[in-house]
């Protein structure tokens, strides 16, 4: 941390060496901007091919190539391989890789929890015992998944058809319960026996049927048998019912007598009584206390039952039972109704506890494989056996074999997590007895270093490494906690004591370095150098004996405000220079402007003047200007020869239309002069040839160079010439000059390296090895193909159409050389 880099002072001598840009970074820079505009027109022309895209992205050296071709990469696969490539190399690339794995990754995981759902959907549809708490555990899943679109229209339809299974039992359960109320009441219905005996038919009947359902197996264990029963019941009283009248007609006047002569004797008993409870005044009825109670109790009862308070409920029956009292036949009939609904509610009550507690019993029984945190798991037991508890303050206490399933079920899923926190507990334990020695530890070293003067650096360090190992202890208990850090920094107090010390003195010494910094003035020329002296010393005094973390970034950064304050002031005398190269700037970038919009104007002569001048011109301005910025040189000599590169190639293309049309112009004269020498030659008919016809053809011609213009204008002139009375004897020179042309021109393709067909090949091997003999007796440098065909074009001689399409192929060769 201590390690001080000069950097002004490197900056600078970093930047001199950069100074000058050489040609050889001019090229390889543009060749960059090449590679790089080629690149980018890959990535542009991409069209979501990801397999080129992930082979642009792995071969380019540009960053915004690269991001640019990533755009096309969406593939798992493909964002793998590119994110493995690009994770240390290009951070915007391989963020954006993450990023795309990351939402596919959540992608599937929500589709994962999606089919999770759809399949417990389809194992609940084929479960025989539907239960709501599994349908609503269901729609709670379903609900905290994401939207699968794929997957919404099966759940949907498989969720649909649990709702209807769900209906039938409750359908089902309500048409038993319906049934069963009627069966209870057909006794004393008042029907005649045989539709009482044919209700009950059909009611057997039906309980066949409830049997058969398809959602029997999820009714209440005990409302079959209760409606099997009460099946029971019916059939027996109305059997009893059935046998009772054929037996009361045999003794019915006895019956009647002993009848009458039995409700005399009382009506006659009671006729005194009667009588005197009409003489006597009736007497209020003082209710009891106990009867009031009684009430109130019976009335709190039947609240509770209407809240479905059924714990409650079970309590005032309770109390009421053991303070028994008479009552009305009204109030019996009110207490019984009570009752009987106080136990019909606690059967349901018991049956959806069982219910519940077996869905409890088979989700402890699943935890083990959710594997779930320690923590989390811990209070997931928790709060089973705080429900179970519930489940017993509302539906009564569970089955023995129940509650023995469940607690065994809790003992297992706890297990981890009571291994778990014993270890957590043994750790602390551990780190307490390891915190005990570290203090042991410290108290030895601060008596050794009192005794013996422990060196103060490793005193330091010492210091440093306790420190870091005390941080790094774990967790202890909190009561143990504080009483071993007190004790900790009570012994590192006393082994640290001398260095503290120490260090006071080293921090006044820092302070004299910063004062010496701070005298120092920029502008004298010695200054750098103590500046690196003084810097050479801090470190020096850092590496023997390091301050506080504190105390030594405060006095660092003094120290390094006064050694900027130097280069601040040192390089405020830069600015000037800076501004001046800037201008030279500017004028470079004028005289680049000048050249990027130059036109010219006239003849093609004209503007290869105008050229030249402008290139001269430009060329001893820009040299005239002095250094530009480094930052930029590179890029405006860039600009710069690209622009002298234009306006050259504009020369360059004036220089190579003006050869185009003098080659057009030699050909059309050349032939020309053939065709007047064949005229000449030709002994058709005598006809006459007119001189000026040919003249004027030869006029509306452009003129060649001097050269060549000389040669052929003299040729055409003898020609001419030879049509006043000389034609025959020129004719003769032609033919005779046929010869001579010939092996001109065979010469002439040996020199220019031109091939002179299958029926000329002996002679040309004939002719390679006279030239060869000539030129090596000579001892002369030999004639150049350019004078060899002009001399071929100035000599007369007839010609037929394979020599002359010889000599044109010639003049294709030689003048694209000499253009070249």
């Amino acid at each position: 941390m201590f390690d001080f880099i000069f950097k002004r002072t490197t900056d600078q001598a970093a930047d001199q060496q950069a100074a000058v840009a050489t040609p050889e970074q001019g090229a390889a820079a543009a060749a960059s901007a090449v590679r790089r505009e080629e690149q980018a027109q890959r990535a542009a022309a991409l069209a979501g091919d990801e397999a080129a895209a992930v082979e642009l992205i792995l071969h380019s050296e540009f960053a915004g190539v690269r991001l640019a071709a990533a755009e096309h990469v969406q593939s798992q696969a493909h964002l793998e391989q590119v994110l493995q490539a690009m994770r240390n190399t290009d951070r915007r690339v391989a963020k954006l890789m993450q990023g795309r794995l990351d939402a596919i990754r959540y992608q599937l995981a929500e589709q994962n929890k999606a089919q999770a759902c759809l399949d417990q959907a389809r194992r609940l549809l084929q479960d025989e015992k539907l239960t709501p708490n599994q349908v609503a555990d269901l729609d709670r899943q379903w609900q905290v998944t994401a939207a699968v679109p794929a997957l919404a229209e099966p759940f949907a339809t498989a969720r649909a058809a649990l709702a209807a299974r769900l209906e039938a039992q409750v359908n089902l359960q309500r048409t038993i319960i319906d049934a069963m109320a009627a069966l209870r009441q057909l006794p004393a219905a008042g029907l005649p026996p045989e539709e009482a005996q044919q209700a009950l038919e059909r009611h057997a009947a039906a309980q066949a049927e409830y049997q058969q359902a398809p959602e029997h197996n999820a009714l209440p264990k005990h409302l079959l048998s209760d409606f099997a029963q009460a099946l029971e019941q019916s059939r027996a009283a109305l059997t009893a019912a059935s046998q009772r009248p054929a037996a009361v007609p045999e003794a019915a006047p006895a019956a009647d007598s002993l009848a009458d002569s039995r409700a005399a004797a009382p009506a006659a008993a009671a006729t005194p009584t009667s009588a005197r409870a009409a003489r006597e005044p009736k007497k209020p009825a003082v209710p009891k206390e106990t009867d009031k109670k009684f009430l109130e109790t019976l009335d709190a009862m039947e609240a509770a039952l209407e809240q479905g308070l059924l714990h409650a409920a079970a309590d005032h029956d309770k109390w009421l039972k053991e303070h028994k009292t008479r009552l009305t036949p009204a109030q019996t009939d009110r207490l019984n109704h009570v009752r009987a609904e106080l136990k019909r509610l606690g059967d349901w009550a018991r049956w959806g506890g069982n219910v519940s507690r077996e869905e409890l019993v088979k989700a402890v029984e699943e935890l083990p494989a959710l594997g779930l945190a320690m923590s989390e798991l811990a209070k997931k037991v928790g709060s089973m056996r705080e429900r179970w508890k519930s489940l017993d303050a509302v539906s009564g206490h569970a089955p023995k074999s129940l509650w023995e399933r469940f607690d065994s079920a809790c003992t297992a899923a706890y297990a981890p997590a009571a291994a778990h926190f014993k270890q957590l507990a043994d750790e602390r334990h551990a780190n307490a007895a390891k915190a005990q020695a570290l203090i042991d530890e410290t108290r030895n070293m601060a008596a050794t270093a009192a005794s013996e003067g422990a060196d103060l650096k490793n005193v330091a360090a010492a210091g440093q490494r306790l420190r870091q190992v005390w941080g790094r202890l774990g967790t202890i208990d909190r009561k143990e906690k504080r009483k071993l850090d007190q004790a900790f920094d009570k012994a590192l107090g006393q082994m640290l004591a001398p260095l503290s010390e120490q260090r006071k003195i080293e921090s006044a010494k820092r302070e004299l370095l910063i004062a010496e910094a701070e005298q120092m003035q920029a502008s004298d020329r010695h200054t750098l150098d103590n500046l690196r002296r003084l810097q050479e010393r801090w470190q020096e005094q850092a590496k023997a004996l390091p301050l506080e973390r504190k105390i030594e970034q405060a006095l660092w950064q003094r120290f390094r405000a006064a050694c900027d304050a130097i280069f601040a002031k040192r390089k405020e005398s830069a600015h000037a220079a800076d501004h001046e190269r800037k201008a030279h700037l500017h004028a470079r970038e004028a005289l680049c402007h000048e050249l990027e919009t130059a036109t010219f104007s006239g003849d093609d002569k004209a503007q290869l003047a105008a050229i030249a001048k402008i290139l001269r011109d430009t060329s001893a301005a820009w040299h005239a200007a002095g250094g530009v910025p480094r930052a930029s040189e590179a890029r405006i000599t860039q600009r710069y020869q690209a622009a002298v590169a234009t306006v050259q190639a504009q020369a360059d293309a004036i220089k190579r239309r003006a050869g185009a049309a003098q080659a057009n112009a030699l050909r059309d004269k050349l032939r020309l002069c053939q065709a007047l020498e064949s005229a000449i030659g030709t002994p058709a008919d005598g006809a006459a040839i007119d001189g000026a016809d040919w003249q004027s053809r030869w006029s509306a011609l452009p003129p060649l160079a001097a050269e060549y213009e000389r040669a052929l204008h003299g040729r055409f002139n003898a020609a001419l010439g030879a049509l006043d009375g000389k034609r025959s004897a020129y004719a003769e020179q032609l033919e005779r000059n046929r010869a001579k042309l010939l092996d001109e021109v065979l010469r002439l393709e040996i020199v220019a390296g031109v091939d002179s067909g299958a029926e000329f090949a002996r002679e040309r091997l004939k002719m390679q090895v006279e030239v060869l003999q000539s030129s090596l007796k000579s001892g002369q440098k030999p004639q150049s193909a350019g004078t060899a065909y002009l001399q071929l074009c100035a000599m007369p001689a007839l010609a037929d159409d394979r020599t002359a399409s010889r000599i044109e192929q010639l003049f294709r060769r030689i003048g694209a050389a000499e253009r070249a």
